[in-house]
């Protein structure tokens, strides 16, 4: 059920991605889509039953790794979400040049202005 919702939620990004003229909605497509890569990142990660990968003092390594969750979709995610505000800031500030130069936030309207 969850892969659906995360399925679903790609798929809202990508339809935005590809019919919106407008370069900001392009945008929060984008950052949409990144949403549900990460989200879908998170799921794959999981497991059911599953604790945080901290050892308790007098536990052995075997039962902490029985019960533990791998923590390497975690970081990973983190450091997407890291890299996915600086990507987004980039586009936005690249959608406010588009903005000051053509006056208009349309790819369509873009286009014809150019010449």
């Amino acid at each position: 059920m969850v892969y659906c919702l995360i399925i679903l939620l790609f798929a809202v990004g990508l339809y935005g991605v590809v019919s919106q003229r407008n370069v900001i909605k392009v945008v929060i497509s984008l950052v949409i889509m990144e949403h549900a890569l990460n989200l879908l990142l998170v799921v794959l990660g999981y497991g059911k039953g599953g604790a945080a990968p901290i050892r308790v003092p007098g536990e052995s390594p075997a039962a902490l790794a029985s019960r533990a969750v791998d923590p390497f979709p975690q970081a990973m995610v983190l450091t997407a979400i890291v890299i996915g505000l600086g990507v987004t800031v980039l586009m936005v500030a690249i959608a406010l040049r588009l903005y000051q130069r053509y006056g208009t936030y349309d790819i369509a309207e873009m286009r014809r202005l150019r010449g």
